[in-house]
């Protein structure tokens, strides 16, 4: 039977002396830090060693814990910093063959997954803070607002480093993107399509969220 009691009374309870109430907490959480690690890293036993490295790290500060924020979005920004410790160790490493990746699963196609690296080789490029702002809010969908408590930053914070991480995603995941159809003869561009001979001035952000 599911334990009645709120995070935060669990996490009082656990750091009371209580015997399980922290394990109530794992699994109420296991699973989504794992995704949350896992579509941020690309790796399974990389985001399953994340989210290890995350309860044992809740575990040890949770008498600091003061409530200033939800149980749930401490764990998430401890999970956070656990991948960014992660994805600096890979930029220290040479750069490994495809091998080094998860095989795809049966269902995906090698192109999909190809196409899976070459975003997550993508977002590597980007300033720590603009790609777990990127990542939180435009692969996991969470709100700005959410974003800003997660990462401990400002909202207007978080909008500024989506917008430039779009930016620069969008030159270079360009080639993904197909091919706009020719105008022929003198056809007019739509009116919310401004020309340009830069391609890196287009972010296609579609806003500045």
């Amino acid at each position: 039977m599911p334990d009645p009691r709120s995070d935060r009374e669990l996490l009082a309870a656990h750091i009371a002396g209580q015997a399980g109430a922290f394990d109530e907490i794992v699994r109420r959480y296991a699973e989504r830090l794992w995704l949350l690690a896992y579509r941020t890293l690309d790796h399974r036993e990389d985001a399953a060693d994340a989210v290890q490295d995350t309860f044992v790290s809740a575990l040890r500060s949770a008498p600091r814990y003061r409530g200033e924020s939800e149980v749930s979005t401490w764990l998430h920004r401890i999970v956070v910093n656990a991948c960014l410790d992660r994805i600096r160790r890979r930029r220290r490493r040479a750069t490994e063959p495809l091998a080094g990746h998860d095989l795809p699963a049966p269902r995906d196609g090698i192109d999909d997954h190809l196409t899976r690296l070459t975003v997550a080789d993508a977002l590597a490029t980007l300033p720590d803070d603009q790609r777990m702002a990127v990542v939180l809010v435009d692969v996991h969908g969470f709100s700005i607002p959410e974003t800003a408590a997660i990462l401990g930053v400002r909202e207007g914070t978080i909008k500024s480093r989506c917008h430039r991480a779009r930016r620069r995603l969008a030159g270079l995941l360009g080639h993904l993107q197909p091919a706009a159809p020719a105008h022929r003869g003198n056809a007019r561009a739509p009116d919310d399509v401004q020309p340009t001979t830069d391609a890196t001035t287009s972010d296609g952000t579609g806003g500045g969220s």
